[in-house]
């Protein structure tokens, strides 16, 4: 009897421990989610000057920003590039005009002012927020003078208010030319790209039949302008874009070449404002090339420059009033490209409600831009409700199966951007659904990106030349293709694109096109789909870079 009472008794002890750190853990946890309830809407810390280096992403940022030397045109200076000279000094020269500088397109010898506007304005917004950091690493400079080479050329191809020459053409293969050397796979491939992308810009005989360095060109670059005779609104606002960022980029260093860029960014607004058309409608030979889907978002995007370039508040009111209703897409989430700038503008503008700008409270316009931008945010983490579901095994975000990679790069650059404003901003969170995501969720989706780029992939291959031990070898560029003492005609360089051997140069810094859905990777010169670099990439690839090499605040106004 004795040995059972004291058996009941340790049991009933037992039994009480066993409630009182139930309900002692049922404290802690509730303590403790709501403390975590309390830290998720803390603000994190703000950032200072410049940390800490991180050397991966700094080693690949000073590669990246050598293939805008690489795409240099016109007289070299202080040339950095062995294989590279003096080309395209006469480009203009049918219009009295010297439009010898500018970078070329890709891995052709083309002009396009589009894209090439598009690429300057990225690289100004860039330098504007990540100066710093750019300077930290001493790659803040030669992004300076990249710029300028490209502004150079966009101020002498803008003559006259009213009129903006918009591309120089030489010859450029199309796919046909390459599927009479394919076999197998490759032929499938060329006959596949040459049903979606036939190339005719020009004279179709040049266009079609050369492959050779730049520096050895001879052949007509005939010249394309718009005019209040066949306007072309969506060039003519992003060049306004170019111009007006760029402008507060050389403001401090450089006044006068500053205004200067400030009034051509003016007068091609008034002209792409003024006559509203489509300039690929309008010139239909350069939608093969470059096909505009819309010009409302690159007024919407000029505007919103030229209001941080002049603190006019005309343009603030035409980018948030009936403009902004019509072509903002607010609550529509959209993809950041050359073509598309509405993501864009609804990051650049989320700047002045999230660091309070003078002036602007109560502007309804630039609430649905900032409501707008944690759409695009929330469509881009992993976690969140309303997620993309277009991404590899690997996780890369993947759009468009023609230069994959400009997509996600564009991405993670404006989710950068807006966690690096939430932070200065003291912005706890963004909401997605049921959900609430911190600065740091948009900071780990960009570096996702950026490694997926750099080689954290299935295949583990650097998608950006020259970064690595295993990148692209067969990349589709001209000059890279070609020995740099070779003397080739135009017709004669077809055996160097046709070589079974690795490019004899290296376009260092070149971000290829990438990998198709299933993530994988042809190396071919012919495949042009994958193995092409463009100078807009490269501007995207550096703002990304850029805003990873360290950490500091954002800047709370470029003035």
């Amino acid at each position: 009897m004795g040995k059972e009472s004291k058996s009941g008794g340790c049991l009933g002890w037992l039994l009480a421990i066993v409630i009182l750190a139930l309900v002692v853990g049922a404290i802690v946890y509730a303590v403790k989610q709501k403390m975590d309830h309390a830290n998720d809407n803390k603000p994190s810390p703000v950032p200072g000057p410049p940390g800490a280096i991180d050397k991966k992403y700094a080693d690949a940022l000073k590669i990246a920003m050598q293939f805008f030397d690489i795409q240099k045109s016109g007289k070299l200076v202080n040339n950095k590039i062995s294989w590279r000279g003096d080309s395209g000094l006469k480009d203009g020269n049918e219009a009295n005009l010297d439009l010898s500088k500018g970078m070329y397109d890709a891995g052709d010898h083309m002009k396009f002012g589009f894209p090439m506007a598009f690429t300057a304005t990225v690289l100004s917004w860039a330098i504007l927020e990540y100066g710093d950091q750019m300077a930290a690493v001493n790659q803040l400079e030669p992004a300076q003078q990249s710029l300028k080479w490209i502004t150079d050329f966009l101020i002498n191809a803008h003559p006259k208010d009213n009129v903006l020459y918009i591309q120089l053409v030489v010859s450029h293969v199309v796919v046909m030319d390459c599927i009479e050397n394919m076999t197998g796979l490759y032929v499938i491939m060329g006959i596949l790209l040459f049903i979606v992308s036939f190339h005719r810009v020009g004279d179709p005989d040049l266009d079609h039949k050369c492959w050779e360095r730049p520096e050895n060109m001879k052949e007509k670059r005939p010249l394309t302008q718009v005019n209040i005779t066949v306007p072309g609104t969506e060039v003519a606002a992003e060049t306004a874009a170019a111009m007006a960022s760029a402008s507060l980029v050389f403001k401090t260093s450089n006044s006068a070449y500053s205004s200067t860029l400030l009034k051509h960014a003016k007068q091609l607004f008034n002209f792409a404002d003024k006559y509203p058309a489509s300039y690929s409608e309008n010139i239909p030979e350069v939608a093969t090339y470059y096909n505009s889907t819309g010009y409302g978002d690159e007024l919407l995007w000029a505007a919103s420059w030229l209001y941080h370039a002049t603190g006019d508040r005309s343009y603030l009111d035409y980018a948030t009033g009936e403009n902004g209703k019509q072509f903002a897409s607010w609550g529509s989430p959209t993809w950041f490209s050359w073509d598309n700038k509405n993501a864009g503008t609804q990051v650049l503008l989320s700047r002045l409600s999230l660091f309070g700008a003078k002036g602007v409270s109560g502007n309804s316009g630039l609430r649905n831009y900032r409501s707008s931008a944690e759409g695009v945010m929330c469509g881009l983490l992993p976690k969140s409700p309303s997620a993309t579901s277009s991404r590899t095994d690997g996780g890369l975000v993947w759009i468009s199966e023609w230069n994959a990679l400009q997509h996600p790069v564009a991405s993670a650059f404006l989710a950068a951007l807006y966690s690096d404003y939430m932070l200065t901003s003291q912005t706890a969170k963004i909401t997605c659904g049921d959900h609430s995501f911190k600065p740091s969720d948009l900071r780990k989706f960009a570096k996702s990106q950026a490694d997926y780029v750099l080689g954290k992939n299935p295949l583990k291959m650097s998608f950006l030349v020259g970064y690595g031990d295993k990148y692209p070898q067969y990349v589709h560029h001209r000059g890279a293709s070609i020995p740099a003492d070779a003397t080739t005609g135009c017709t004669a360089g077809f055996k160097w694109l046709d070589s079974t051997q690795p490019n004899p140069n290296v376009a260092v810094g070149g971000l290829v096109g990438g990998p198709f859905l299933n993530e994988t990777y042809i190396d071919s010169r012919n495949n042009s789909m994958q193995a092409e670099p463009t100078t807009y990439n490269s501007a995207l690839i550096v703002g990304l870079l850029s805003s990873l090499v360290t950490t500091s605040s954002a800047v709370k106004s470029f003035t």
